[in-house]
């Protein structure tokens, strides 16, 4: 099986999909430190020949139509304006009745988002949606959707257990401060409060190329 990882960062989910399932995973990332960041990883991880990464834009995937058996978007679209051209893009790149995963943090209640979040230092380059939204998107793009989970308490828990873990014995010397810099903790504490009001979550969708 051959993988699609739009918005692939610095690899970590393509490495797993690889290592666990023995499938072949391609990452697309628009910042070219990021590719070169995930290669180095893969290559010390020895899966350099399951797993590559390729600088360039989900929304002109520089890929053929039908390339993949499957695709995953994880928290890239709060990034991303014209969603309904990426998940075409996407559609496009998948052969039918692939299955493309989809998690991201959504818009779940009223209220302003703070920043800086962790995705985007000020408002002009976050774009928050619905679940609403990603659906009638997916469909229109020719997905049906095949399942979706609202993983809001979860994120609460596992975030409460990694905060009394960090108050014990200290970050680990590779943590999310490395990418997100000084504003780490702000960035953070502005995910957590907004998450515990219910402003926002983060929702899983599989939906299934037509």
């Amino acid at each position: 099986m051959h993988v699609l990882d739009a918005g692939s960062g610095v690899g970590g989910p393509a490495r797993y999909f690889a290592e666990a399932h023995q499938c072949r995973v391609t990452g697309i990332d628009l910042t070219q430190e990021f590719v070169q960041v995930a290669g180095e990883l893969t290559r010390r991880c020895g899966l350099s020949d399951l797993v590559s990464f390729k600088q360039g834009s989900a929304l002109d995937l520089p890929f053929g139509d039908g390339t993949f058996d499957a695709a995953t978007l994880i928290h890239v679209g709060m990034n991303i304006a014209d969603k309904g051209k990426l998940f075409a893009n996407v559609r496009r790149v998948l052969k039918p009745g692939a299955l493309f995963g989809v998690y991201e943090v959504m818009r779940a209640g009223e209220g302003e988002l703070p920043y800086p979040m962790a995705w985007a230092q000020t408002p002009e380059t976050s774009f928050v949606e619905t679940p609403e939204t990603y659906r009638h998107l997916l469909t229109r793009a020719g997905f049906k959707l095949e399942g979706e989970d609202n993983w809001r308490e979860f994120a609460l828990t596992l975030a409460r257990e990694m905060r009394e873990k960090a108050e014990k014995s200290g970050m680990p010397p590779l943590n999310q401060q490395i990418l997100m810099g000084s504003t780490f903790r702000e960035r953070i504490g502005n995910v957590m409060a907004t998450l515990e009001r219910g402003t926002i979550a983060p929702v899983q969708m599989i939906a299934r190329a037509a």
